[in-house]
């Protein structure tokens, strides 16, 4: 079976940084042509945006407003192997961690305890604040003291591109799915998003794998990812794609990728940087 990929850099995410996600493309790619899992491919597509201070994760994650930094990653195969951290802090690569995780009887570890695991499995402590996350965090704080608060911050809901993520196929047919984001400024403490909820930001299964982003807290509401799932065996990855978007409202950004035996699949109700391995209907009306 020839191997594919899909990568993006969140709903939202603009042309601008299209080769961020071509240079995800191309990690994950590499481990597929050497005979790689779909589980590693993901994994390494990841990493390349964490380490892309463009992007919302890893390095140039969002900054809440009192200057701390959590992040959320996960990653998971067809075996339904899952490996997931939340509110994780002081580390590089959030996704590395998630996939240490798979290695324990457990799925999701959480806050200093996440990090802990981190610096158990040799990772060394990080900064991922960028100057950009430190501006942005002082123009909140200066909306905030004149009361300019937007409507979808009342709401918590977050604007601008946040998660990243990439599903694969291998040359055995198998899938996996990985996602990692740096939160959103206005964000209480201790809040968690789609992007480590299995069945809202990720799923995988023999039918395939799918990815999701935009507001995590929507997307947990309508199980998003596990519904698009559910749907790829009948109607395809590209169709799938599109019926998830169409779930929930115009004014919630969405964003779904998905890859399946029969191919791969985009649908975003906003701008979203991505690149895929193979043409897709999408992807030719783009180019």
């Amino acid at each position: 079976m020839r191997p594919l990929l899909v990568t993006h850099c969140g709903a939202g995410s603009t042309h601008a940084v299209d080769d961020a996600a071509e240079a995800s493309l191309a990690a994950g790619m590499k481990v597929l042509r050497r005979g790689g899992s779909a589980l590693k491919a993901v994994e390494e597509a990841v990493v390349v945006l964490e380490d892309d201070p463009r992007t919302n994760a890893g390095t140039g994650s969002a900054m809440r407003t009192d200057g701390t930094i959590q992040m959320d990653a996960s990653i998971m195969d067809s075996r339904r192997r899952v490996g997931a951290v939340a509110a994780i802090t002081g580390v590089r690569n959030p996704i590395r961690v998630a996939r240490r995780v798979i290695d324990t009887p457990h799925v999701l570890l959480v806050g200093s305890w996440a990090t802990d695991f981190a610096r158990q499995c040799g990772f060394p402590p990080y900064d991922p604040a960028t100057d950009r996350a430190r501006e942005r965090r002082a123009e909140v704080l200066g909306n905030l003291r004149a009361g300019k608060v937007p409507p979808w911050a009342k709401r918590w809901l977050a604007r601008g591109h946040d998660t990243v993520g990439a599903v694969a196929r291998d040359a055995k047919g198998r899938f996996a799915a990985a996602n990692s984001t740096g939160g959103i400024s206005l964000m209480l403490a201790g809040r968690v998003g789609d992007s480590p909820i299995v069945g809202a930001g990720l799923y995988a299964g023999p039918a395939g794998a799918v990815a999701t982003t935009g507001v995590g807290e929507e997307i947990m509401r309508h199980v998003l990812a596990k519904s698009v799932y559910d749907r790829i065996a009948a109607i395809g990855a590209q169709r799938a794609c599109e019926a998830g978007v169409k779930l929930l409202p115009k004014s919630v950004p969405i964003g779904i990728i998905a890859v399946a035996r029969g191919g791969a699949g985009e649908a975003c109700n906003r701008d979203m940087a991505w690149a895929t391995s193979v043409p897709t209907r999408v992807a030719q009306r783009r180019a």
